[in-house]
């Protein structure tokens, strides 16, 4: 926008055959100061945007109206409560075109629908929604009453006896932790440093270990926990199979031993899987042919000998 059409449309333009003589520029025009919405304002009506104080259900065609909607609506007064005006909006809905009028009721401080809509009752209950129940009018005229009055001033006065010690030490212990500004925030700023030094290191540790995600600090009682944990392994069992076989056979050759038949049957089949298992590894190359003939190559000694 240019600055003439700004100047314009702020109504600050004055034409060249524009006098002071002749007035403002309202009247130089001959126009309201409201312009459009002042269209009305012979008849006492303003145009204005209300906005919906509740939800509403429209009279023309039974849609709901939401609280909060905005309506360009004609603003008159009809009466007076003492000296408070009593003020009529009336609008034109959006789904339908019905007219809904709406004016205000100091008495009761409330919006109250005149015609074309009726008012969305919701009940709930004010622990459910976390609110604040206020006195109903029954309360209000038991306040007016002296003696109820003086009751509840005596109930009032004994509460704030049992709590005065409570919110005595609660303010001490804020005016303690609040009295340096300067302190609190260099504890808080460090410890957030600290905090974000130790969540990096973790993420580190992490990613070495080839893990998408942050593992907690390790604890004792984890420690403790996976060193009660045993797995058992397949070399575990061959090497208690072997010191079995080795303490069940005799250290005589050609002596009779202890051991039942039953029992040495056992062994020697323990004996025979453990040599195939051997076997099996030095075909698919688990054990250096190298090292089996050093083995198998009796010493200079025993030649010797």
């Amino acid at each position: 926008m240019s600055t003439l059409a700004a100047a314009r449309a702020d109504n600050f333009y004055y034409p060249p055959e524009w006098e002071p003589k002749k007035g403002g520029l309202n009247k130089f025009n001959g126009q309201h100061a409201l312009r459009e919405r002042a269209r009305k304002i012979d008849q006492g009506i303003l145009i204005i945007r209300f906005e919906m104080p509740y939800n509403i259900w429209c009279g023309g065609c039974e849609s709901m109206i939401a609280k909060g909607v905005r309506f360009n609506a004609e603003k008159k007064q009809v009466g007076n409560y003492y000296s408070t005006k009593i003020w009529s909006f009336s609008m034109k809905a959006a789904c339908c075109r019905h007219e809904i009028v709406i004016q205000t009721d100091p008495q009761n401080c409330e919006y109250v629908i005149t015609s074309g809509a009726r008012k969305k009752i919701e009940e709930y209950d004010a622990e459910d929604a976390e609110t604040m129940v206020l006195p109903v009018d029954d309360d209000k005229t038991k306040l007016v009453d002296p003696f109820k009055r003086l009751e509840h001033q005596e109930g009032d006065m004994k509460k704030k006896k049992e709590a005065e010690p409570v919110l005595v030490r609660l303010q001490r212990i804020s005016d303690s932790r609040h009295s340096d500004d300067y302190s609190m925030n260099r504890s808080l700023r460090a410890k957030l440093r600290g905090q974000r030094k130790r969540v990096a290191e973790e993420e580190a540790v992490s990613r070495k270990s080839g893990l998408g995600i942050r593992l907690l600090p390790v604890s004792e009682e984890d420690s403790a926990a996976a060193s009660r944990v045993k797995f058992v392994t397949k070399f575990e069992r061959n090497r208690k199979d072997k010191r079995a076989l080795i303490h069940s056979t005799s250290i005589f050759s050609g002596s009779s031993s202890s051991v039942p038949d039953k029992r040495r049957l056992e062994l020697e089949a323990k004996r025979r899987k453990i040599n195939a298992g051997t076997a099996s590894k030095l075909l698919s190359g688990g054990i250096k042919p190298s090292s089996l003939a050093r083995a198998s190559v009796p010493s200079r000694k025993k030649f010797r000998a």
